[in-house]
């Protein structure tokens, strides 16, 4: 099983640790289940922002990217695969998959967006997002 690193609120870093470690219950395990999927391939600058305040369809987004289309692509298996073993469905909706430069996946619960690098620079979600609470996974 990849390493996650552990969250931190408020984008402060912090240093890698087993995904199982993290247990002050801030972050639901089935986002920690997409989260550690998304890491195993190496995903890109994950971030974790807790919308449900004040955004009624769902109350977690998961932010990450990758540098090509094929690892976009793979990534975002890779978090379906994670959160069904953790006990969790399969998405809701998922859409981009045709053209993966933003693959967005509709667990209900969360929504995981999983970027090709411009294209996350292009939209800066987390710019808009920006007075939710956040938690960085490396």
């Amino acid at each position: 099983m990849a390493s996650v690193p552990q969250a931190s609120p408020a984008g402060t870093p912090v240093a890698p640790s087993e995904p199982d470690s993290y247990e002050d219950g801030l972050v639901p395990e089935v986002v920690l289940a997409a989260v550690r999927g998304a890491s195993e391939m190496s995903a890109e600058r994950i971030v974790v922002l807790e919308v449900g305040d004040v955004l009624s369809i769902t109350d977690w987004f998961i932010i990450a990217s990758a540098p090509n289309k094929r690892r976009v692509r793979r990534i975002a298996e890779l978090i379906t695969e994670h959160v069904k073993t953790a006990g969790g469905d399969g998405p809701i909706r998922t859409e981009g998959l045709d053209d993966p430069q933003w693959v967005l996946l509709d667990f209900g619960l969360f929504v995981a967006h999983v970027f090709l690098e411009q294209t996350r620079e292009y939209y800066d979600l987390e710019r808009l997002w920006s007075d939710v609470p956040r938690y960085e996974f490396g």
